[in-house]
């Protein structure tokens, strides 16, 4: 067992996946260890932000920050990207083969090469600082090579390219990981081309592959290079982490590599040019990750000569605990969707002029003129908001104020280049009035967004020719004194109303774009009611309209209704931590996400709660993961991750529990808008008293009351009366023969342990989550864990869900 640290210097947790990782595992102090948390104690507490504590060898002081001579400099500082896991090697089959190749496993890291694994090798391969090093020499040829004893059909051969050769001038160079057959020549594997800057996956004839696929070499994707067979398909696969791999090439399976005595060669070559080594490490070795998250910072500490840095890093969940509040739904759709210009209008009340939030470097904007009303604060803007809209009470059609601003040169220029589209907010009762106008510095080009004397939208195009064209749009009456939404694309001449497509023929493309007003234009048909939200995009050629009709049920419902996982996802977009993890398949309607004021993580909390989900941090990835309640219904038996017998634990600190920690027997729920409701079981308070849940009364974002009601009555079911359970379970896991499948093991996840001395002697449990310290030849986890049938639903005729008082339980 070896423990990989690997450390994205300069890298950034919204760029994971281009980090270039540098392995860092030798300063990792295994005599002291590492601890890894993650989860919760219990399913009814939230899970918290996992962390890793460990220390490093920093005797070259090159993890002291601000050192200059670190070859890290300037990147050792907080928030660096780290992962770690565990990498388990196979020992090597004795005897006679032939063996499947998963069993070929060396992670050399004993300061020889191995005769019996490797009798081949030639060409001064020789292992070096925990590396198989394979020079490529001008002229020569070099590898470690195996014994004719293998076959890779219905199996697999991995390991990791650590050390790329260069091209050194030469015309030919390629290190490769080979698996043989015994007619030369015949063969299948991954080379790197350093000339190409390529690994390619080849299947030899005569030592030539018509159909080899190149592919453009990247850290974060080739670093880890594998061979598979299934018997049926041949494939050759890559990985950044050597966990998580991507296919490359597939073709089918070749009768060679299920009958033929196969040699493997990890080899190097190069013709002419100036020599130079490539280095393998890791053959066979199966990654298990065991943490992905950032370093919070760097503490030095020096004993006399000898420095260590004694570091903790955190999970995402750290990273959604500093973000700031979100703002209303609508603001934060606007903002992931790239504004060129952004104006909410939604200032308190006593502003004189209003911001811009796309951060793009555009002006503000101020009032314009001497008589009438520009108010802040006063009047609501969009439904679900809860933000304000500027009000707008001119003196009459022609005398009033406005807002105006100078979007700028660079807004200017990118108007000139590429396309314009527009989106605002606004009520009024009074038609034939302009909303807003857009202008060339010069005023040859001229936009305006009116209504005519009915009300209905009218864009108003001035070119540089001087002629007014006017594009009606089929829209009805908009002065309704209803708060609506417009949106135009100009690249396919479609105006968006409230989120319906309507056709703007004869609409024209402006050019250079630069001065905004609001309420008004050029001192005539002065607006009367409401403004908001006014967002500006430049864009390349392409549809941008049915993006910004979304924008509408963000202003004007939250989104209410959507199923829980795309509101999990929304959220987490909006952290810029890319997509999240979703398991399950039951995703209840939530209701609308309201107003601003909250962290995502707050956020996402509701909706854990809302569904009885579980929210916790990936840790075989940069991701947030959520698994729905159905995960957890009626696991089948051979989805355990293991099963152990007690006598097997090699602990002593097993607990079995009964008692009235988790218990609920009264539940008070409500949600928004909706009613407040109450669920008890009669039974359960005669028996102990009334226990209602930790946090108290429920405030639910369901949709319909008996949503609200479904819930608690979960509730109340699952926890009236709570049997005895298993709620900690250490494990000696490195002593196990099951070692890769105890580390398989997640939260939401089960195992059974068997042998019990309880009255119940096998007894399946949920891993809610753990505690773990990874040592030297050991490697000791304590689950936290809860009793499987809790979450156990009804299953017509099924013998054990099925049992009339026991395991009826309606499913949630």
């Amino acid at each position: 067992m070896d423990f990989i640290l690997e450390a994205g210097w300069g890298g950034q947790l919204a760029q994971w996946e281009s980090i270039a990782w540098t392995d860092i595992s030798t300063r990792v102090d295994l005599t002291s260890g590492v601890s890894i948390t993650r989860g919760a104690s219990d399913e009814l507490s939230e899970t918290q932000p996992g962390t890793m504590s460990l220390r490093l060898d920093n005797q070259d002081q090159a993890l002291t920050p601000d050192n200059p001579a670190s070859p890290f400099h300037p990147y050792v500082r907080c928030n660096v990207p780290v992962r770690g896991a565990v990498a388990l090697t196979p020992e090597p089959p004795a005897g006679a083969g032939p063996w499947p190749l998963i069993l070929l496993g060396d992670d050399f890291k004993d300061g020889r090469v191995d005769p019996v694994l490797w009798p081949g090798t030639y060409g001064g391969a020789a292992e070096v600082g925990g590396r198989a090093r394979i020079p490529l020499t001008p002229g020569g040829f070099a590898g470690y090579q195996s014994a004719a004893v293998w076959r890779l059909g219905g199996s697999s051969l991995s390991a990791r390219l650590v050390t790329l050769p260069a091209a050194g001038g030469s015309t030919a160079a390629e290190t490769g990981m080979w698996v043989n057959s015994a007619t030369a020549g015949t063969r299948v594997g991954w080379t790197y081309n350093p000339l190409t800057h390529s690994v390619v996956a080849q299947s030899q004839t005569g030592y030539f592959d018509p159909a080899a696929v190149s592919i453009p070499y990247s850290p974060g994707s080739h670093r880890w290079l594998r061979l598979r067979d299934t018997g049926v398909t041949t494939v050759w696969e890559s990985s950044g982490d050597g966990h998580t791999w991507v296919i490359g090439r597939s073709a089918p399976s070749l009768a060679w590599l299920a009958s033929d005595l196969q040699f493997v060669d990890f080899m190097g070559s190069r013709t002419g040019g100036t020599g130079d080594a490539a280095e393998w490490d890791y053959a066979g070795t199966r990654v298990h990750p065991r943490f992905h998250g950032t370093v919070n910072g760097w503490p030095i500490r020096w004993e006399g000569l000898e420095s260590t840095a004694a570091i903790t890093c955190t999970d995402l969940f750290k990273r959604l605990g500093r973000d700031p509040e979100l703002r209303s739904c609508l603001t934060e759709e606007v903002l992931l969707d790239g504004p060129a210009a952004y104006y909410p209008l939604a200032e308190p009340a006593g502003s004189t002029s209003a911001g811009d939030l796309s951060g793009s470097g555009v002006g503000t904007l101020t009032r314009v003129g001497t008589t009438g009303v520009v108010a802040f604060g006063d009047v609501a803007g969009p439904a679900a908001t809860g933000d304000t809209a500027a009000r707008f009470t001119p003196v009459s059609a022609t005398s009033g104020r406005m807002l105006g601003g100078d979007l700028g040169p660079a807004f200017e220029a990118a108007s000139m280049a590429l396309y314009n589209h527009v989106e605002c907010w606004f009520s009024t009762s009074t038609p034939g009035r302009v909303m807003l106008a857009l202008t060339s510095s010069e005023g040859d080009y001229q936009v305006v967004l009116s209504l005519d004397g009915s009300g209905r939208l009218v864009l108003e195009f001035v070119l540089s020719e001087g002629e007014l064209i006017q594009v009606p749009v089929a829209t009805g009456n908009l002065a309704d004194g209803q708060v609506h939404h417009v949106a135009y694309d100009e690249y396919t001449t479609t105006v968006y109303v409230d989120g319906a497509a309507l056709s703007a023929a004869g609409m024209l493309q402006a050019l250079g774009l630069r001065r905004i007003t609001v309420g008004g234009y050029s001192g005539t048909r002065m607006w009367d009611g409401t403004i908001s939200h006014i967002a500006l995009y430049t864009r390349p050629p392409g549809p941008v309209g049915p993006t910004l009709a979304l924008h509408y049920p963000a202003g004007n419902s939250g989104f209410s209704g959507e199923p829980a996982d795309d509101r999990i996802r929304r959220l987490v977009r909006y952290t810029g931590l890319g997509s999240p993890v979703i398991y399950g398949t039951t995703h209840d309607p939530v209701a609308g996400q309201g107003p601003g004021g909250a962290l995502a993580l707050a956020r996402l909390r509701e909706i854990e709660g809302t569904e009885s989900g579980k929210l916790f941090a990936a840790r075989d990835q940069v991701a947030i993961a959520y698994a729905s309640r159905d995960v957890r219904y009626n696991p089948a038996p051979d989805t355990d991750a293991f099963t152990i017998a007690y006598a097997d634990l090699e602990t002593d600190q097993v607990q079995y529990r009964r008692d009235d920690q988790k218990m609920i027997n009264t539940v008070v729920a409500s949600r928004p808008g909706g009613a407040t409701q109450r669920v008890t079981d009669a039974t359960s308070i005669a028996a102990y008293g009334t226990y209602a849940p930790p946090g108290g009364d429920l405030s639910l974002l369901k949709t319909s009351d008996n949503s609200v009601l479904d819930a608690a009555n979960w509730l109340i079911h699952r926890y009236r009366d709570p049997a005895a359970e298993l709620r900690e379970v250490p494990i000696e896991a490195y002593s196990h023969p099951d070692y890769a499948a105890i580390l398989s093991a997640d939260i939401g996840t089960h195992f059974t342990v068997t042998g019990l001395p309880a009255p119940t002697a096998d007894i399946r449990t949920t891993v809610e989550g753990y505690t773990e310290t990874i040592q030297l030849n050991r490697h000791a986890i304590t689950f936290h864990t809860s009793a499987q049938v809790t979450d156990s639903v009804w299953a017509l005729d099924d013998p054990t869900y099925s049992v009339l008082g026991t395991t009826t339980r309606l499913a949630y």
